[in-house]
């Protein structure tokens, strides 16, 4: 009578010709392993949020997962060193006439290690207080060696108005001053691999990004980015941040799970070329994307156009515009007083919303 306990895989010369695969049993996924002659076998499932073992590779005696890099003892399922208490279940095999069979009762079970979550995973609430305004500088120059950017000079104009006059509470986030890395893709991996918080920031916890996520997710009302033209973009640190900031972007799409309320972007153009309509676009299409609404007239800006390479001239010109500075004040203005309009609009409703959850504690958990 056969023993109903092992199911067959496959040939061991089929099998043998990859580090680590993927073999589905049934319902049961497994990351097979072939090292110094012997197989081993362990759960297909990673415990940080279920990437695919299988597809992996092999790192020494570990597989590490190709989503996040989590490592496992491909024989025993543990941890990596520092982290054994978190394994994968492990599972026996044995080889006859040149098959292949595993014993789908695990010899080891899961277990996942309770760990703190990250501090931007923490529910977003708005306390109360006066209106928030953030400006992101996103001008690139050389750290010791400054000189004169006009983006940066009418966000400072505007953040000046808005702490002044206004009495609103600012924040300024010069981007040259962080260190953090460029995204890595993720989610061209697969979409669950795009986390929330970013996995970047969750792995390395040097990488400043967090700041940047910090004001625009869980403090500020009023996002106001400055950027000059590059070659008709924006600049290169812009995309750079954007391109981080797409794991927000992704809760939206992937998890329905909206992370930016009633927050207001307006924006600071600055150029010695042409394209402020393009560079407008851009940013406007891209904050959209992740819940921001708009002023009437989001952006300020200032080009002399494509022809035009005399710098000394345009930086000129901006310094002395009394124009554009109180334009800088006037978006900043137009800005505060449509986050305060929301912000009221929802307070007044939030009581007779969703079972009276309190006004100033904002929906980020699944809605669908």
């Amino acid at each position: 009578m056969p023993d109903v306990r092992w199911t067959e895989i496959g040939s061991v010369e089929e099998l043998k010709r990859k580090p680590v695969q993927e073999v589905m049993c049934g319902n049961t996924k497994l990351a097979l392993s072939y090292k110094d002659s012997q197989f081993a076998a362990i759960s297909g499932i990673c415990n940080h949020i279920g990437g695919p073992l299988g597809e992996g590779r092999l790192e020494g005696d570990y597989v590490v997962c190709p989503w996040h890099y989590w490592k496992f003892h491909r024989q025993t399922g543990h941890g990596e060193p520092g982290y054994e208490g978190d394994r994968v279940a492990s599972y026996a095999l044995k080889v006859e006439d040149g098959r292949v069979f595993v014993d789908l009762t695990p010899v080891t079970k899961r277990q996942k290690l309770s760990k703190p979550p990250h501090p931007l995973a923490r529910p977003i609430v708005r306390a109360d207080g006066p209106i928030r305004v953030l400006g992101l500088a996103t001008t690139a120059m050389t750290a010791d060696r400054p000189r004169y950017s006009a983006s940066d000079a009418l966000l400072e104009a505007a953040l000046d108005h808005a702490r002044g006059p206004l009495q609103l509470d600012t924040q300024l986030i010069r981007l040259r001053e962080l260190s953090f890395r460029a995204c890595e893709g993720f989610y061209s991996k697969a979409a669950d691999a795009c986390t929330w918080p970013c996995s970047i920031t969750q792995m390395d916890p040097a990488d400043e990004m967090d700041q940047v996520y910090e004001g625009i997710v869980h403090w500020a009302d009023v996002i106001l980015v400055s950027t000059p033209i590059r070659w008709g973009g924006a600049s290169s640190l812009y995309y750079k941040m954007v391109e981080r900031l797409n794991c927000v972007q992704n809760q939206e799409t992937i998890a329905n799970r909206h992370l930016l309320k009633d927050k207001v972007a307006a924006f600071i153009i600055m150029g010695g070329q042409d394209n402020v309509q393009g560079v407008a676009g851009q940013l406007m299409t891209f904050f959209a994307e992740v819940g921001c609404q708009f002023p009437q007239f989001p952006f300020i800006a200032h080009s002399r156009g494509w022809s035009a390479e005399d710098m000394e001239r345009n930086n000129r010109e901006v310094q002395e515009s009394r124009e554009l500075r109180e334009g800088a004040e006037a978006l900043v203005t137009r800005a505060a007083d449509l986050a305060r309009l929301m912000i009221e609009a929802r307070m007044t409703s939030a009581p007779l919303a969703r079972g009276g959850r309190k006004a100033h504690q904002l929906d980020s958990e699944p809605t669908g």
